[in-house]
């Protein structure tokens, strides 16, 4: 089984939420002998969509292979305006060069979807990434992990017991398929 870590977020830096979330799954995965690659949208040079392009850019072809190479996917993406990133959505819509292979876009794959923001409202991009991947023909989990960013790591600034739980749910749910009830 190949993994995929899709990080949604803009922002850089090992200290960064995105960056200490992603680092945390990828762990698990590997502990659990899952193949697993990290995607970075910060560091990817995916250019503005434009369907007027005649070359596809080098950077959305190998995007385009290692999003529909992984057998499953978690998507990360701090809440930003009640959506996950500009950024985020425009690498997906570069997926529509997949359009003419036989199995298009994101066709069957399970995805696991993360969110975080400073308030409550982190399930907005859940909802955002959740449309977004049925448009693909993807799958998405029953259970998401909206996160209050002040919850997520404890006095240590370790990740909360609370929060690591949930992942370890997601994480099961995403190697063993939706028939495994934690």
């Amino acid at each position: 089984m190949k993994a995929l870590i899709f990080n949604g977020s803009t922002e850089r830096g090992e200290n960064s939420t995105s960056e200490r979330i992603g680092t945390h799954l990828e762990s698990e995965l590997v502990k659990q002998g899952i193949s697993t690659q990290v995607f970075k949208l910060a560091d990817s040079g995916i250019p503005l969509f434009d369907l007027a392009i005649t070359e596809i850019p080098e950077s959305v072809k190998q995007m385009n292979k290692v999003f529909t190479e992984a057998d499953v996917h978690i998507w990360l993406t701090p809440l930003y305006h009640g959506s996950m990133t500009g950024a985020m959505k425009n690498c997906l819509d570069w997926l529509e060069y997949s359009a003419n292979s036989p199995k298009p876009y994101l066709t069957g794959k399970m995805i696991g979807l993360v969110c975080w923001a400073d308030g409550t409202q982190a399930i907005q991009g859940i909802n955002a990434m959740d449309s977004v991947a049925k448009a693909l023909r993807a799958w998405t989990l029953p259970l998401s992990v909206p996160i209050k960013r002040d919850e997520l790591f404890d006095e240590s600034e370790n990740m909360s017991a609370g929060y690591q739980q949930k992942f370890e749910i997601m994480l099961q749910l995403l190697i063993d398929g939706p028939n495994r009830i934690a």
